[in-house]
């Protein structure tokens, strides 16, 4: 039995056209897709992109009362967050389109609603490296 390898290929690149154009009008529907998240007293805000590129980054005058440190991690804590929503976003509007398989590898997970962070977890958003430390 021979393959037309020139058939074949002409097959896959109808496929993946296929599914570029599907994956493109369904991002298209869900129009800007993003993660955000807010520090519990709504002092701090961020948004990302998928991928954790930061968009937008808010800051009452409240948050500056907080030493440079601080504010640098709770920031970091808050776009991680906020990276882990928008790839969960991005799951969401691909996957009647691309498979888990392919999601999953691009870093795209379905997203879990986070509970709400109390003040002392997000106060000292080290706390559980500093656990680990001490055999916790």
């Amino acid at each position: 039995m021979d393959i037309d390898i020139e058939h074949a290929l002409a097959g896959v690149d109808r496929r993946v056209r296929g599914a570029e154009d599907r994956a493109a009008a369904q991002v298209t529907r869900a129009g800007r897709i993003s993660g955000r998240a807010a520090s519990p007293d709504g002092a701090i805000s961020v948004e990302v992109a998928p991928g954790g590129l930061l968009t937008d980054v808010r800051l009452a005058p409240s948050a500056m009362a907080a030493d440079m440190e601080t504010l640098a991690r709770q920031i970091t804590v808050l776009a991680a967050r906020a990276t882990r929503l928008a790839g969960g976003n991005m799951h969401k509007a691909l996957s009647g389109v691309v498979g888990e398989k392919h999601l999953e590898s691009l870093g795209y997970v379905p997203a879990e609603d986070e509970p709400d962070v109390d003040d002392g977890d997000f106060a000292d958003p080290l706390r559980h490296r500093k656990q680990v430390g001490r055999g916790r």
